[in-house]
């Protein structure tokens, strides 16, 4: 085989090799977990202040305000919440704003806690992310926050 041949030969291999490989996945999202206490200070009718301190993976404090409905079915009500929050997670730390929807039909919960796009400051620059909480039988409350940091830079 002359040169020319063997380099469109390796030219078409490689460009068919590149073409049938897979993307790349792009990291999934981190999980942290740890405890949180809440105190609720009522403000109003159907409205509370919060004032969170979050241990574990995440290290911060935050205030919000959070609304209330309630109706007169048993089991049913709503609440939306926004949250500042201010610490530190893998190293890194600024502020962000969590936002909340909850609601309850009838003994079912429906909750959403979603990092509010581009809130994040500092090092938390770029955040994104949803969070869970649990409440045990005895009040405690925990968290799982499932977020995606970019690198700094």
């Amino acid at each position: 085989m002359t040169k020319p041949l063997l380099a469109t030969l390796a030219l078409g291999l490689a460009t068919a090799a590149l073409s049938s490989a897979q993307p790349i996945a792009a990291p999934g999202p981190t999980r942290a977990a740890g405890a949180f206490e809440v105190k609720m200070t009522p403000a109003g009718e159907a409205r509370f202040t919060l004032d969170k301190s979050y241990t574990g993976d995440l290290t911060a404090t935050a205030t919000g305000e959070m609304l209330v409905a309630m109706t007169t079915t048993k089991g049913s009500a709503g609440y939306v919440a926004i949250e500042k929050v201010t610490g530190s997670i893998a190293g890194r730390s600024g502020t962000f704003y969590l936002q909340h929807t909850g609601t309850m039909n009838r003994g079912t919960p429906s909750l959403s806690i979603t990092v509010v796009p581009d809130s994040g400051t500092a090092g938390l620059t770029g955040l994104t992310g949803t969070m869970d909480i649990q409440i045990a039988a005895d009040g405690s409350h925990t968290y799982t926050f499932d977020y995606t940091l970019p690198e700094p830079g």
